[in-house]
């Protein structure tokens, strides 16, 4: 993975956990915040550059979905 490609993919980690640190309810918080982790741990290995890029655009449309929940 190329290193800007890295550093946008842990950029976009760590703003999805802050946003989802946001919700108010438990419940949601900790269930954003395990299924952040667990996307993140189970694509972690992908070196296909057209994957890391489509996973990307996903996680970009999540944090916007969380963004306008919060």
């Amino acid at each position: 993975m190329a290193a800007s490609s890295r550093a946008q993919v842990l950029r976009l980690y760590r703003a999805l956990l802050r946003e989802s640190q946001r919700f108010s309810a438990y419940n949601y918080r900790t269930y954003a915040i395990r299924r952040i982790r667990d996307a993140f741990r189970e694509n972690k290995n992908i070196s296909d550059s057209e994957k890391i890029e489509e996973l990307l655009n996903k996680a970009k449309a999540n944090l916007e979905v969380i963004q306008r929940q919060v």
